[in-house]
């Protein structure tokens, strides 16, 4: 699983259409997210960092959840934009949720457990779980 980091408004019309998931590592504005999903009209997952979602209008948080994509809290801890453009969740950390759900733990146990683990946002951690629910 990855996720397109994007660090400034003017990278949004680099991104490839069929980008499903997105950091923004910016202060987005309104029409910054307008011209995200114009841009990427697959988009499921919008990143915002703690201090940023806090202080988010809930018109554009309305308007997210209306076009179907799910705005998320946290950061990409670790990850360098200089050397790769997306923050990739490891392959044994999909596994590991994936059988945690499967085994019949809830959202809250896993997300718990795989946060002594790793440095995943609990909201990206509770979204992975809920698509393992689904599968």
């Amino acid at each position: 699983m990855r996720l397109r980091v994007v660090s400034s408004k003017n990278e949004i019309s680099e991104l490839s259409a069929n980008e499903r998931m997105v950091h923004l590592a910016f202060r987005a504005s309104n029409v910054d997210f307008l011209n995200l999903m114009k841009t990427c009209p697959r988009l499921r997952i919008a990143q915002v960092p703690p201090s940023y979602h806090k202080t988010m209008s809930n018109a554009i948080k309305l308007f997210l959840e209306m076009q179907g994509i799910e705005l998320l809290e946290g950061d990409v801890w670790g990850h360098r934009k200089d050397i790769d453009d997306y923050f990739t969740v490891n392959e044994e950390t999909l596994e590991e949720i994936g059988t945690m759900i499967s085994e019949g733990s809830s959202i809250e146990e896993t997300t718990e457990h795989v946060l002594k683990k790793t440095r995943l946002a609990p909201d990206l951690i509770k979204y992975i779980a809920r698509s393992k629910i689904t599968v």
